[in-house]
């Protein structure tokens, strides 16, 4: 199973600090962002690794990762010309993942749990794709699932609802099977002009081919100034609580 890691966006939320530089970069906890999303690929096993930004950014990510032998794993590259949405990025990784079921991760999530059970379990799985949720307690911010428990699938997926369904939103990390290439290429840009995730996991729920797991432990979307924050805190708690186990 192959890694990808979207890395690309402009970062406004988080102006003035990623002016000058790629919001993937900036620090949490004692490592800089990024680190984090490869780290948790190599800790469940996954080595080969497709990462994907704008062309400007990357000379800063190449000069900080080189080819991952540092981080225990081999980096390749990719360009997205633009940022034009989650899927848009996603379909330049379809050379690299060849015909392989693959993990995405956006890049500025960061998150407790190991990735390894679940991936497993999406191998087992055997075609389709899975996302993990999290409880949040502001479901009206995020993508938020309304949920087929007996069957393990998720029935819908509403952005940003005024009266949630459930308060499981669904967080930056997807498993998909090789059709998800062909599904990208059905969507059209959405009204802010982005190819949307979401539309591409709903084509996935109508085919009944979206299963879902959920966190047990922390997950932020560090992509505002406070969120960066409370990500940064809660990697230094984890650490330290890694320490006095020893």
């Amino acid at each position: 199973m192959k890694g990808v890691i979207l890395a690309g966006g402009n970062g406004s939320r988080l102006m003035p600090l990623t002016k000058a530089v790629n919001k993937h970069l900036l620090p949490v906890g004692p490592y800089p962002m990024i680190y984090w999303s490869i780290m948790k690929l190599e800790e469940a096993g996954i080595k080969d690794i497709l990462l994907i930004s704008q062309k400007e950014h990357m000379p800063q990510f190449y000069k900080l990762l080189g080819n991952g032998e540092e981080l225990g794993v081999t980096i390749t590259y990719q360009v997205q010309p633009a940022a034009s949405g989650i899927s848009d990025g996603l379909s330049y990784a379809k050379r690299f993942t060849k015909k392989e079921s693959f993990i995405l991760l956006l890049g500025d999530n960061i998150f407790e749990d190991s990735l390894k059970p679940y991936t497993e379990r999406f191998e087992q799985q055997g075609k389709g794709a899975k996302v993990l949720l999290k409880e949040v307690d502001d479901p009206e911010r995020f993508g938020i699932a309304e949920i087929d428990e007996k069957n393990k699938r998720i029935r819908s997926i509403i952005e940003k609802p005024e009266q949630p369904p459930t308060n499981l939103c669904v967080t930056g990390i997807y498993m998909y099977d090789a059709e998800v290439f062909s599904y990208i290429e059905q969507i059209s840009p959405s009204k802010r002009g982005e190819l949307e995730i979401t539309d591409v996991n709903n084509l996935y729920i109508e085919n009944s081919q979206l299963t879902y797991d959920v966190l047990s432990g922390w997950w932020v979307d560090a992509g505002t100034h406070e969120s960066l924050y409370l990500a940064s805190q809660l990697v230094h708690q984890a650490l330290r609580k890694g320490q006095d186990e020893k």
